[in-house]
């Protein structure tokens, strides 16, 4: 059994508006031992990202995999998650959808460019009734964005916990594009069946988040929640997943520690 590759997801320790903010954030997690590193990379309100590709364009890009070569880090994924004007996700909403599907069309192009071929988010609800209006919008720029991934070779992985599996597997099949592939993450799918989710799931996860939910406490240190981290682990590895495990701290207090605990906690499921 080989050990599992365990990154960050890299605004678990803070927002990164800067380079100074980036380097500060890459530093953490080198120090805390990790090789993969998943990236925010776009604007997100009021919040602005160095890693925009609006803005992180050209030479720029070289400097960041500067940055991770020199740490001995990789990115495992980029995270492009975008909101509507209504929803998180929002593409489903019409009003100024196609800034956002453009938006994540550089994105995908700006992963590629930081050494990983994945870009995550949450798509926004997508409706179980394949009649609704709605799913006609998501169909459409969730289409748009795949196949411009599979043009350029980079995947376009929707996060698991907004649906049911079946319905975002079905979603997925009706998308029709190789660039259409999955980000699990076990603690959103609690609510839907952490492990039941991933043979559903299985020819499309290409990235996984590493979170825990507690009902009671709501701590997200991995290991010390509600995930059934032996039966989820074994399910990935009967499918076959060989890829990264990215540890998302939601606790936004003592964050290293919570991050060391579950690190160390993956370590020997590995």
């Amino acid at each position: 059994m080989g050990a599992l590759k365990i990154g960050v997801a890299l605004w678990s320790l803070g927002p990164t508006r800067s380079e100074e903010e980036l380097a500060k954030s890459l530093d953490q997690a080198a120090e805390l031992g990790l090789k993969g590193v998943q990236l925010w990379c776009v604007d997100f309100g009021e919040n602005e990202c160095v890693l925009d590709p609006s803005r992180c364009i050209g030479a720029k890009r070289k400097e960041v995999l500067k940055m991770l070569e020199s740490r001995g880090l990789v990115a495992t994924g980029l995270c492009a998650q975008l909101a509507g004007p209504v929803t998180f996700g929002g593409l489903g909403e019409e009003a100024g959808l196609q800034e956002r599907v453009e938006k994540t069309k550089q994105s995908l192009e700006l992963a590629l460019d930081l050494g990983t071929p994945v870009v995550t988010t949450h798509v926004g609800v997508v409706p179980e009734d394949r009649s609704d209006p709605v799913y006609a919008v998501f169909l459409r720029s969730c289409k748009a964005i795949c196949e411009h991934g599979a043009s350029i070779g980079a995947y376009f992985a929707m996060e698991t916990g907004q649906e049911t599996a079946e319905v975002l597997k079905r979603f997925i099949e009706d998308i029709n594009a190789d660039g259409a592939k999955v980000n699990y993450d076990p603690a959103n799918m609690l609510k839907h069946g952490t492990v039941e989710g991933v043979p559903i799931l299985a020819p499309y996860i290409v990235h996984t988040h590493a979170k825990d939910r507690d009902p009671d406490s709501g701590s997200p240190t991995v290991g010390e929640g509600a995930v059934p981290w032996d039966a989820y682990l074994a399910a990935l590895r009967d499918i076959g997943y060989d890829g990264w495990y990215a540890l998302e701290d939601e606790s936004g207090k003592d964050v290293i520690e919570s991050l060391k605990r579950g690190k160390a906690f993956l370590e020997t499921k590995g």
